[in-house]
């Protein structure tokens, strides 16, 4: 497949929806609202740094689609969190939810900032500052942010109360806060946690042994630190893991529990001694089974796909394959698990503590992760039913399931 000109992130998930809609034969008035988004926001967010001078940051809040639920999406701190990348990931989150069968729509937020630069008290009255400006658009049955890429159960945490000034105390406001604030035991682990389940089932269909499978982990945040750790339990071997400054290489595999300790304690995966140093461009080439992105997005391109050795990746970061290169893997016989399916499990476990919230009872820990994998097994089945039935690929398969979800919803409630 080749692309003439350079696709925005919100026109490349757009091409994966368009694919499902032809399929689909979806009508031309349903698949222009299924398309666009329903409502964008974008805001400034003055902040006044700790050496008394503001500084204006743009922030924005785009809801994609409402028609099986309350949006749902994450917010996410980062320099490129512009209204493009905001859009794409909304648009993911409405087919997501729907492949996932829950009762919500999409929805992502975000500032673009660089979070590592700000003081915490620069971060929170960011934060606090960006919640009122969006405030109005939210509702615990109407719009629900949760953490993402750069932000954290503390900035959720300071979202509630930034909310909670207003409105009254609302915990349901937002997921992914503190367990002493309302949060659900597992959402921390949660995306990881649904990495691992869907290998799991993956490694049935796909003849691999789990106990034998050596995994390159790209990214040591949140999920790929959870994904790394899991996996290892399962008797995976991680070969890599990498972070934003360099990885760690050791073929006979690494001490995972070891190197999460290390990265906790605020140290670079570069500077564990267990392995050797590689760079990122050059870990995502290894000679592996399993490939897991697990940090940001387009980091397999038509330029690096070409030297993929996994015979699996599966997208635990949203959108890290580019359209073209998703086609040059998918030609070279590679399975590629789609990220509306792979990183599910965070907004699965947010379903879960909105509606311990809701109800104002919490599950333990031992429910939630059972509840977590029943939603995992049953979307992969689905899909890779589809898969086998109809000769397509995993993210074909994801995205017809989720796609005709929503239509079908917007055609019962008569949108069109």
């Amino acid at each position: 497949m080749t692309i003439t000109k350079k696709l925005t992130p919100f026109e490349e998930v757009n091409l994966f929806f368009d694919r499902a809609a032809d399929r689909l034969q979806l009508p031309d008035g349903c698949r222009e609202m299924l398309r666009r988004p329903w409502r964008e926001l974008g805001v400034q967010v003055p902040v006044r740094m700790d050496d008394g001078r503001i500084e204006v940051f743009n922030g924005y809040r785009v809801q994609h689609n409402g028609a099986r639920g309350p949006y749902k999406g994450g917010v996410r701190f980062h320099p490129q969190a512009d209204q493009e990348e905001i859009r794409a990931l909304a648009s993911l989150m409405t087919w997501k939810t729907a492949l996932m069968g829950l009762p919500f729509g999409g929805a992502k937020g975000g500032v673009q900032c660089d979070p590592r630069q700000l003081s915490e008290g620069e971060l929170n009255r960011l934060t606090r500052r960006y919640t009122l400006n969006i405030e109005h658009l939210l509702g615990t049955n109407r719009d629900i942010p949760a953490p993402d890429l750069g932000t954290n159960s503390q900035t959720m945490a300071w979202m509630m109360d930034a909310y909670g000034q207003l409105h009254g105390h609302s915990p349901a406001i937002v997921t992914g806060k503190p367990v002493e604030l309302g949060g659900s035991l597992g959402r921390e682990s949660a995306t990881g946690r649904g990495v691992a389940y869907i290998l799991e089932e993956a490694a049935k269909n796909l003849r691999l042994n789990l106990q034998s499978l050596r995994v390159v982990v790209q990214g040591c945040g949140n999920v790929g630190s959870w994904t790394a750790r899991l996996l290892h339990e399962n008797g995976c071997r991680i070969i890599a893991v990498s972070d934003v400054r360099g990885g760690i290489y050791n073929p006979r595999g690494l001490d995972v529990p070891r190197l999460v300790e290390h990265k906790m304690a605020g140290n670079s995966v570069t500077e564990f001694r267990e392995g050797d140093s590689i760079g990122n461009a050059e870990l995502l080439e290894l000679e592996c089974d399993v490939l897991i992105p697990a940090a940001i997005d387009n980091v397999i391109t038509d330029k690096n796909a070409p030297q993929v050795k996994a015979r699996v990746v599966m997208e635990a970061a949203n959108h890290p394959i580019t359209v073209e290169a998703d086609s040059i893997l998918n030609d070279r016989g590679i399975v590629v698990l789609p990220d509306i399916l792979v990183n599910a499990g965070g907004v699965t476990v947010s379903y879960f503590e909105w509606t311990q919230n809701l109800q104002e009872f919490r599950w333990e820990e031992d429910r939630v992760n059972e509840e977590l994998r029943k939603v995992m097994v049953r979307a992969y089945r689905a899909v890779h039913e589809k898969v086998t039935s109809e000769g397509i690929n995993y993210r074909q398969a994801a995205f017809e399931i989720g796609v005709q979800r929503v239509a079908q919803a917007v055609n019962l409630r008569g949108f069109v």
